[in-house]
């Protein structure tokens, strides 16, 4: 399977950190029932959910996309070395995957123009700094790293009133602001002609997606406006880290409604292998098709 694509004359690299078996769905969406679960195993069986575990499958990745004048990567993922208590999987992790991903498709920290987060969530700036002699320092030195206004003052704000529960914001945000190689945007920021953020605000205060490419040779780049295709088909389903699941549900409905039978491309966070498809109905729903 080829990790990497063409957007009209874009180039998209998927690079991959983790992809496997993580969370239980039933904790994972706090709503959904055991019913409605064992209704869609049979299509979310193998590919979504690991049928030895019963566990959601999910990829951790950044996408790079190159256009003719930037490289751009969205979404950082988790990151090396960082403390992680309350995830026992990404705590203080060592691997080589990342930087070898990145080497696959011919890319080096110093090739990246621009880094955008389209939010602060543990699994999405941790590649945002890496160590270097005890100390946090950006990873990718020549880019500039795009964060959304309102989503940096909410997280800055809570680190700064209930400090040490954040870790993320402390080793992976924070020393991209002290080092001066951040710039604050809104969430319907136009970097150029062909790479637009969209806000997709309910994950997080104020999540955006990347919109790249010209219509008819486009895609949309989601980040965790959606982590499993059973969101698709119930966009309503709110998963647990939601800081409001019923706007989180109206930005998917919005959004996919959009997309719906349309040849734009959706490149999903966490969805497993291939990560990309495209949307038709589903009932009242969406239907993900993988490409």
């Amino acid at each position: 399977m080829s990790l990497t694509f063409t957007v009209g004359d874009l180039t998209i690299h998927r690079i991959i950190e983790s992809e496997g078996p993580l969370f239980d769905p039933l904790t994972f969406f706090p709503t959904l029932t055991r019913e409605v679960l064992d209704e869609n195993l049979p299509w979310l069986q193998p590919s979504y959910v690991d049928p030895a575990t019963g566990l959601l499958v999910l990829c951790v990745q950044s996408y790079i996309v190159r256009t003719p004048h930037h490289t751009i990567l969205i979404d950082s993922c988790v990151g090396n070395h960082k403390p992680r208590a309350n995830y026992p999987f990404w705590n203080q992790m060592t691997s080589d995957r990342y930087e070898k991903s990145l080497a696959t498709a011919r890319l080096g920290f110093d090739d990246i123009d621009f880094v955008m987060c389209t939010h602060m969530h543990v699994d999405h700036v941790g590649w945002n700094t890496r160590l270097d002699n005890g100390r946090w320092v950006p990873t990718f030195p020549k880019a500039k790293y795009l964060f959304a206004d309102r989503e940096l003052a909410f997280w800055t704000d809570k680190e700064r009133t209930d400090p040490g529960k954040q870790p993320w914001i402390v080793d992976s945000v924070l020393p991209i602001v002290a080092a001066g190689r951040h710039e604050v945007v809104s969430s319907q920021h136009e970097l150029s002609d062909v790479v637009k953020l969209i806000p997709t605000p309910g994950h997080t205060i104020d999540h955006y997606a990347v919109h790249v490419g010209k219509p008819g040779a486009d895609a949309v780049i989601g980040g965790d406006m959606v982590h499993s295709p059973l969101q698709a088909r119930y966009p309503e389903l709110g998963m647990r880290a939601d800081y409001d699941s019923a706007q989180a549900g109206a930005s998917r409905r919005t959004v996919f409604g959009k997309l719906c039978d349309t040849s734009t491309l959706l490149c999903t966070g966490h969805f497993a292998s291939p990560s990309k498809g495209r949307l038709t109905r589903w009932g009242d729903g969406f239907r993900y098709n993988p490409i």
